[in-house]
């Protein structure tokens, strides 16, 4: 089975060549890379409004074979944590084969898991971040989870599997944390909610991101997906995160209200 592409064409250039283009455009001028990370949260929103930030973030880290890429779930479809276990995705640079013993051995090692195609069917979050990996890694393998939100207990039970899975693979990894940050707020209160959550992941707390979140009514949509990443990165031996970069769509747009965007690279 291979997953087409939901949003090529209007998250990103839909072309091949203008892809590569925008893509040479804002990753070749990056410092080296300088992080093997065990995690990174990017944001998922048009590479318009966010695509400079996931350019930062990815360029500040060498692309391994294997990644884990954990997104929200925007469209409502499939269970609360939906694992596509099998088959392949497409991009216009090409196809992305899914590493199907590492998501099968989620799904045993993890219960809140289920395997599940039609979340994924038309969710953006995961998608966007494929061109990225796929330009600095062709060869690169993927887990696709798409996440509802879910309890701190279900958030460490999909860390803690994540890491025993990963801590028995021979190939270096990345999990991916897809979330855009505050939506639709006024760009100063957006920032300060912002930074906030932000300061949790800095510190590698998965529950006090997600109590952040709560006690602020921050609208981080993938503030689940974050919260495993740390989790799950800690207990693969992290000891630090840096912010790469923060933005929001009122700097491309000029208008108010907007949606903030980090990028962060846990190592």
């Amino acid at each position: 089975m291979v997953r087409k592409p939901a949003v090529a064409g209007y998250f990103y250039p839909g072309d091949r060549e203008e892809l590569l283009w925008w893509l040479r455009e804002h990753m070749e001028d990056t410092p080296s890379r300088i992080y093997r990370a065990k995690g990174v949260l990017s944001p998922h929103a048009g590479y318009l409004y966010s695509g400079k930030i996931a350019a930062k973030v990815y360029g500040k880290i060498i692309i391994p074979d294997l990644a884990i890429i954990m997104g929200p779930n925007h469209t409502g479809l499939g269970p609360r944590a939906s694992v596509m276990a099998k088959g392949r995705w497409e991009t216009p640079l090409g196809i992305v084969d899914i590493d199907e013993e590492l998501a099968e051995q989620l799904l045993s090692l993890a219960p809140v898991l289920e395997e599940d195609y039609t979340a994924h069917l038309r969710e953006h979050s995961v998608e966007v971040q494929l061109p990225f990996l796929q330009f600095m890694n062709p060869a690169i393998k993927i887990v696709p989870i798409v996440l509802y939100p879910l309890r701190f207990s279900e958030v460490m039970e999909i860390a803690k599997a994540i890491a025993l899975a990963l801590n028995e693979r021979e190939e270096k990894f990345l999990i991916v944390a897809s979330s855009d940050m505050s939506h639709y707020l006024p760009s100063h209160i957006a920032k300060e909610k912002d930074f906030k959550a932000i300061e949790e992941i800095l510190r590698l707390d998965g529950r006090g991101l997600m109590e952040v979140v709560y006690r602020e009514e921050i609208s981080m949509c993938g503030y689940i997906p974050a919260s495993i990443m740390v989790e799950a990165s800690k207990l693969l031996g992290a000891k630090r995160a840096e912010l790469v970069a923060y933005s929001h769509s009122g700097e491309v747009t000029g208008e108010e209200p907007v949606v903030g965007y980090a990028g962060v690279v846990v190592y």
